[in-house]
């Protein structure tokens, strides 16, 4: 890897997320080799300038469709950093070419049946040519991937045991979801027309666990009151692929967790009449599926800087003390975190993570870069991790 031309390309550079982590890593990494990565010279060009990245900039014409270009770029770098989904239409021949040429992944996949493809097709040849492939990098599911694994290992460090049973709760949110999260919900209903055992997969949380059938899990799928918590609780749009991804990190991490660990993710809304109202009112928002935005839409800079959240883990100890975790963010979730969260991932795998530690596979997060990765979200992305109680 050491003789690679680039540290990390961004694939997807003129996309508005793709450019939103171009823009960071101009201005937040400029001493590292990166190159933007996409189908258009011009427009790649053009970007360049307008985020005020460097006129040396390397350009690289690569295209989904073109199998050979994939493997020119993925030759090139030590991780690439794809933005171009959804991921079930254009990602697995870059997956493939990365694998062929031991190159590390990230990508912002939030769509559990591609990445239980993925998974059950290529972790085989991941673990032998080295590349490490490490799905859904950003706000599904960073926070709540390496929250959970804060908590646990702050709870094994203290009373030498796991929490069996966490509870992940949105606490505080301002910011909307991608185009691109909304696209990949629809192409994965559109794939489960055709393949009715997707439905299974996206029911089950341990779908992306091959071989294993942990206990029952909550559904979070209504509201309800929390005594624990002194709040009613919502159902939260991305519970699905989060848990199941935290799940994952679990069986990947030799069930540090325990085989019986027990995991969902709410919103809160409060107490009395108003919390319940807001929870209902959260349960009943159809815009996901009859306005989502449109792919390549996006915040304004002034909606992104001003977004922000805040996400509580928390259960109680072997000696049944609570232990609560939490991971806030700046800036909006699904556009102006996520792009920082991608961006550090790659380099993560890129500068941090050797290969004895994480050698190759198909990853999420919590296994795959752990302390390192949470250490470079504090430093640079904007996001605070802490042991409340």
């Amino acid at each position: 890897m050491a003789e690679r031309e680039f540290d990390v390309v961004v694939f997807g550079a003129t996309g508005f997320t793709g450019r939103l982590v171009a823009e960071y890593l101009a201005a937040e990494h400029g001493a590292i080799s990166w190159a933007m990565a996409g189908r258009s010279q011009s427009k790649l060009a053009e970007v360049r300038d307008l985020i005020g990245a460097p006129a040396n900039t390397p350009l690289i014409i690569a295209d989904s469709a073109d199998t050979a270009s994939l493997d020119a770029m993925a030759a090139r770098t030590r991780a690439v950093i794809t933005t171009v989904g959804p991921y079930q239409l254009y990602g697995e021949p870059l997956v493939k070419a990365c694998i062929a040429a031991g190159t590390d992944y990230v990508d912002l996949c939030g769509e559990p049946a591609w990445m239980h493809d993925i998974i059950a097709d290529h972790d085989a040849a991941a673990r032998e040519s080295g590349a490490r492939i490490v799905l859904s990098c950003g706000f599904d599911s960073i926070p709540f991937d390496l929250g959970v694994y804060h908590l646990q290992q702050a709870a094994i460090a203290r009373t030498g045991a796991p929490i069996s049973r966490v509870k992940g709760r949105v606490r505080k949110m301002k910011g909307t979801f991608s185009g691109g999260t909304a696209a990949s919900f629809a192409e994965t209903m559109k794939r489960a027309g055709k393949q009715p055992e997707i439905i299974g997969w996206l029911k089950d949380p341990f779908s992306l666990v091959p071989g294993f059938d942990g206990p029952k899990q909550p559904s979070g799928a209504k509201v309800i009151f929390e005594d624990d918590l002194n709040s009613w609780a919502a159902p939260f749009v991305m519970a699905s692929i989060n848990t199941k991804n935290v799940h994952r990190s679990n069986a990947l991490l030799g069930h540090r967790w325990g085989e019986d660990f027990v995991y969902d993710e709410m919103f809160l809304t409060g107490p009395g009449e108003q919390g319940e109202g807001f929870a209902n009112m959260i349960a009943n928002d159809k815009s996901m599926s009859e306005n989502p935005p449109k792919p390549g839409e996006g915040p304004s800079k002034e909606e992104r800087e001003t977004g922000f959240y805040d996400i509580m883990f928390t259960g109680l100890t072997k000696d049944g003390e609570r232990m609560t975790a939490s991971v806030s963010g700046q800036k909006d979730p699904g556009y102006g975190s996520t792009s920082r969260m991608i961006a550090e991932a790659g380099l993560c795998l890129a500068f941090d993570v050797d290969r004895k530690t994480t050698p190759g596979g198909v990853y999420t997060t919590a296994p795959a870069m752990g302390e390192a990765l949470i250490e470079r979200l504090q430093k640079h992305a904007g996001l605070t991790f802490a042991i409340e109680e």
